[in-house]
């Protein structure tokens, strides 16, 4: 069952309450000088289940945002009305959240989702519909090919494998690495793949490579295997409670090197399990709460909710400010008419940077990485976007 999330207090996130329905009201700041009906946008997320912290962190981003264009007017007049649906962090239920956004609500676009998995499912729904998606940090490059509604503000998992790679190789010095991935994600084993296959691009060498499956919490005797291979480094891609619950158990087996990660590490609640097993550790993300570009937003997250965003929160207002940029731009509210405007984003200046799409409807940025230092990721390296990955990949292997 989907949950219907409205209504906003400053200083938490609500709660998800069986299935309580409400309607959004001046909570995102529909109470104001506009006048007309509102424009209703969906979102689905992960509320609740192990990956909560990334549906919350997003909603409120997304939230912050529209709370700003509707107390500027809204669009052209008109007020946007944010329904979002708790999907559970399953794909099924991610399906039937977008369904009924679309069939029910009548909403005329959809933000989300944060997991690849959950956004192949709703985005084939509203390929099906005809009606946009803008995804605010799925990067399985999957999510967004072949379908012409389906768009995203970030970058995607090869740009991020080559990022980790290249810091692991060329910034770090490292030449051995092991990994231990989640087989039945579609995040995670994307992300091993293609850090893989740039890697040893680069030089380097897998040394051990392990799988464990979603749910699993006993970690020994892949570490193990990976002990005895003597890595430099260790690529963890997956999410924020596999990322430090591995860490632990590492370190309890006596395994001190770094652990890298992906932007699925991003969480405050990364450190609250990893603890001291964390600390050292990097990850790629998509800013950093020390960039100064970030300054802004993270003062205006605090005074709305009290807390510091993390990346995720950014990604979600990006979505937002991108979508009312289309839909002040489009010649109607008609599927196909606010799809080109989505298109059509050129150079807007966001929290997690400048943004454009380009003809494949994915965002090109800058990969930052970061490290945790006493619990909080800390900015160390911008690694650039290199264009044609197929290019520079056939430049490695000629080396």
């Amino acid at each position: 069952m989907n949950q219907r999330m409205t209504g906003l207090g400053r200083r938490g996130m609500m709660k998800v309450v069986g299935a309580f329905v409400m309607t959004l009201g001046a909570a995102v700041g529909l109470a104001g000088a506009q006048s007309g009906e509102p424009i209703k946008v969906g979102h689905y997320a992960s509320m609740t289940g192990s990956e909560a912290t990334f549906g919350q962190s997003t909603d409120r981003g997304i939230r912050l945002a529209i709370k700003e264009i509707n107390a500027g007017g809204g669009i052209n007049g008109r007020p946007l009305q944010l329904i979002t649906y708790d999907n559970q962090g399953k794909s099924q239920e991610a399906g039937n959240a977008v369904l009924r956004l679309i069939t029910d609500d009548k909403v005329v676009a959809v933000l989300g989702e944060v997991a690849s998995s959950l956004s192949l499912a709703g985005g084939q729904v509203c390929q099906e519909k005809g009606v946009p998606m803008i995804t605010p940090s799925s990067t399985n490059p999957r999510v967004t090919m072949g379908r012409d509604y389906v768009f995203r503000v970030c970058f995607t998992d090869d740009l991020q494998a080559y990022a980790l790679a290249k810091f692991a190789k060329d910034n770090l010095g490292f030449t051995r690495a092991a990994i231990l991935y989640d087989q039945t994600q579609a995040y995670s084993k994307g992300l091993r793949d293609e850090f893989r296959r740039y890697f040893v691009a680069m030089g380097g060498q897998i040394v051990s490579d392990q799988t464990y499956s979603g749910g699993d919490t006993d970690f020994s005797a892949q570490l193990t295997n990976i002990r005895s291979t003597n890595p430099q480094i260790i690529l963890v891609p997956g999410y924020y409670t596999e990322g430090g619950n591995i860490a632990i158990q590492a370190r309890k087996l006596g395994i001190r090197v770094p652990l890298l990660g992906g932007d699925g590490w991003d969480s405050e609640q990364l450190s609250v399990i990893g603890q001291d097993a964390i600390e050292g550790s990097y990850y790629s993300n998509h800013s950093a709460p020390d960039k100064p570009e970030m300054q802004d937003f993270i003062r205006k997250y605090r005074e709305e909710y009290g807390s510091t965003p993390d990346a995720l929160g950014g990604l979600g207002y990006d979505a937002a400010m991108v979508l009312a940029d289309a839909l002040k731009r489009t010649k109607s509210l008609s599927g196909k008419d606010v799809r080109d405007a989505i298109a059509q984003t050129r150079d807007l200046q966001g929290v997690t940077g400048m943004i454009s799409l380009d003809e494949n409807r994915n965002a090109s940025k800058p990969i930052v990485i970061v490290q945790v230092r006493e619990g909080q990721p800390r900015w160390v390296a911008d690694i650039e976007n290199p264009g044609d990955l197929r290019a520079v990949l056939e430049q490695l292997r000629k080396k």
